[in-house]
């Protein structure tokens, strides 16, 4: 099994800047990629950004592309997600999340392990 627990979630105004941490433990030689989704309130969740777990090939959703970055630190185990030039539309629930399968990790149903969440929310 492995564990993900998110932090660096917030309020902030319209063009600021957070960065989401996940910290992985347990069986994290396993995970094959870990990334981010996200949630807002009555929508589905969506993809935002993966990274295959050993560094390499990175994807994002269009609509974060340019101001997302998605980063690893695997002596920490660690996954970051820099967001800047935020927006009110990015306020969501946003879900670490890992994979132990050679996927590309771009759907909810390609998720093995789920972190808790953490609140992201945009003012205008």
């Amino acid at each position: 099994q492995v564990q993900l627990v998110e932090s660096g979630g917030g309020l902030v105004q319209a063009g600021d800047s957070l960065r989401l941490s996940c910290a992985a433990s347990g069986r994290t030689f396993s995970v094959y990629a870990a990334g981010w989704f996200r949630q807002a309130p009555g929508k589905e969740r969506e993809f935002v950004s993966r990274i295959a777990w050993r560094g390499g090939p990175t994807y994002y959703a269009d609509s974060v592309k340019g101001r997302f970055t998605i980063s690893t630190d695997n002596a920490k185990s660690t996954v970051f997600l820099q967001m800047n030039s935020l927006k009110p539309e990015d306020t969501a629930v946003y879900y670490c999340a890992a994979t132990n399968r050679a996927v590309l990790l771009t759907s909810p149903t390609q998720v093995n392990y789920w972190g808790q969440g953490t609140q992201v929310t945009v003012s205008s």
